[in-house]
């Protein structure tokens, strides 16, 4: 099968399509046909080196397919069946992967391949962050940053469904018309307006009691200042690099603050945790309630160009890698 891999950590150009031996199923697991494969900011840190791998590696932790064999005692699926992970496999970026049953699921009728491949990940990230590791309401205003990003958008329609009070970053106007067409209220370009003073201005100067911030390094200062007392500033990705070390003290006199860095593999770590997060955004999904934007697919050779524009931000809503 063809397969990418890199041997070295560094930019796009480490990526190399390779022809690799098709793996089998063993015990428990099952041998899933690829026909989308999700792109995803983790996967640059992968490449990276921000977050360490054995090399040689393969890439990527989300797609979905065909199952075409099952290993001995697998009941959870059949061949035949539609199944879709998010995470436990390092090797995505490829026309087949061997995962464990237990760490896959079964997309309802509705949501194929493409569908479940750029929303799984993406969609359970912003289920735990809003329903699980910082619980919004129903009028409380919260701050979502690069809002229409794959994660962003989705967490931009979850807050509405909640009935919060959306207030959004983006990096450019058409990215702020898409913000509002999800339903944020208020839309701060973040490169442009000093992100802090808006937010006090938009909450008549009290802040937000949860702040979403995937962006990292170049929006820390501007979170940490939009926050109201005794708020929760939740930290989880590093789109402009990593955010830096957070002082006790900032916390304490910017109001007895809450800073938490969570992954989301930390949420779904059980099967009936990964099936309820599953679930919850499958059903919204389903309900017309969450519509995922695919902004752009990519040939599987083409993984390079896919995290070039990923990290130049030219992307908008899912990526998608095709075998």
């Amino acid at each position: 099968m063809r397969a990418i891999r890199f041997e070295q950590t560094g930019g796009p150009e480490v990526l190399q399509l390779v022809e690799v031996e098709t793996p089998s199923p063993g015990p428990g697991q099952i041998l899933i046909r690829h026909q989308a494969v999700g792109v995803n900011f983790i996967d640059t840190y992968h490449r990276t080196g921000l977050y360490p791998v054995k090399l040689p590696s393969g890439l990527g932790g989300e797609a979905a397919g065909v199952v075409e064999a099952v290993g001995d005692g697998v009941t959870r699926f059949q061949p035949g069946d539609l199944a879709a992970y998010a995470g436990g496999v390092m090797g995505a970026y490829a026309e087949y992967a061997v995962v464990a049953a237990e760490r896959a699921v079964k997309p309802p009728a509705g949501v194929d391949a493409r569908l479940a491949a750029a929303a799984l990940l993406k969609g359970m990230t912003a289920e735990f962050l809003v329903r699980r590791c910082a619980p919004i309401q129903a009028g409380q205003p919260v701050l979502i940053h690069a809002a229409a990003g794959g994660v962003g958008q989705i967490l931009v329609q979850w807050a509405k469904v909640i009935g919060a009070e959306v207030i959004a970053t983006v990096g450019s106007q058409d990215k702020a018309e898409r913000a509002r067409a999800l339903g944020a209220e208020h839309v701060i370009l973040y490169r442009e307006q000093d992100v802090a003073a808006e937010v006090k201005r938009i909450t008549g100067g009290k802040g937000v009691p949860v702040a979403y911030d995937s962006v990292g390094k170049a929006t820390f200062e501007g979170t940490l200042g939009s926050m109201a007392r005794r708020g929760v500033f939740v930290s989880f990705g590093n789109a402009s690099g990593p955010a830096p070390p957070v002082d006790p003290i900032r916390l304490m006199r910017g109001g007895s603050l809450f800073f938490t860095r969570p992954t989301m593999f930390d949420y779904v770590a059980t099967v009936e945790e990964l099936d309820d997060s599953a679930g919850a955004l499958f059903g919204l999904m389903a309900a017309g309630r969450i519509k995922v934007e695919i902004g752009q697919e990519f040939p599987l050779a083409d993984a390079r160009r896919a995290h070039e524009a990923l990290e130049a931000r030219e992307t908008v809503g899912a990526s998608l890698l095709i075998p």
